[in-house]
């Protein structure tokens, strides 16, 4: 007798099986597709299609924003129902702890620490140099200033209040007689003595 051979079926499976070559990987769909797409989808949902990236892009900043929420200052639907704060400001220091500026963008008010949401003023505790010292002298007495101008409102972000050590996180603005919000954050940007807040990559003031 012969050898006997076990046949095996193959499964195909796959369309190269079949001598059919490989579909590549693609993200944006090709012409033709974009032409079957649009007679099944409708305009608006198209549209949604063509902005994938962008789309993707915004959700990465609004998860890094998430974490660290001192970055930026959110839009009104996120932030929380304003506190009204009316208190005379003095520096921090050895019984003077109620209302008082610790520095360029945080100040105490009685035992809680607020941290200015979208401002990065120079350290002073320590300073790096005596440059950034001058600075950070000038910004804290700026903040000082703009803190006693009058009665202002603190709001918060609703996703998250407090950053990493345990600080308040909130804007504090003002509202002009013309109605508009004034922003203390903005002001000290403009002044030169603080920049806008961006975490880690934040530059040096030496």
């Amino acid at each position: 007798m012969g050898r006997i051979i076990k046949f095996r079926r193959r499964r195909w499976t796959r369309s190269r099986d079949y001598g059919a070559p490989e579909p590549a990987l693609r993200f944006w769909p090709k012409e033709r597709d974009r032409v079957t797409a649009r007679g099944v989808l409708s305009h608006t949902w198209w549209w949604l299609l063509e902005l994938r990236p962008f789309i993707l892009l915004g959700i990465l900043f609004v998860l890094w924003a998430g974490m660290d929420p001192a970055l930026v200052e959110p839009p009104g639907f996120l932030l929380s129902e304003p506190e009204h704060a009316a208190e005379h400001f003095t520096r921090c220091g050895r019984g003077r702890g109620h209302a008082c500026v610790i520095d360029g963008d945080t100040f105490k008010l009685g035992e809680r620490k607020v941290r200015i949401i979208g401002s990065d003023a120079p350290e002073t505790h320590p300073s790096r140099c005596a440059t950034e010292a001058r600075l950070g002298e000038a910004a804290t007495a700026k903040l000082q200033e703009l803190l006693n101008k009058g009665a202002f409102e603190m709001v918060a972000p609703i996703y998250r209040d407090h950053d990493m050590y345990g600080r308040d996180l909130r804007v504090i603005r003002r509202k002009s007689a013309s109605g508009v919000y004034d922003s203390v954050a903005s002001e000290m940007r403009e002044s030169g003595l603080a920049r806008r807040y961006i975490g880690g990559f934040k530059a040096g003031w030496c």
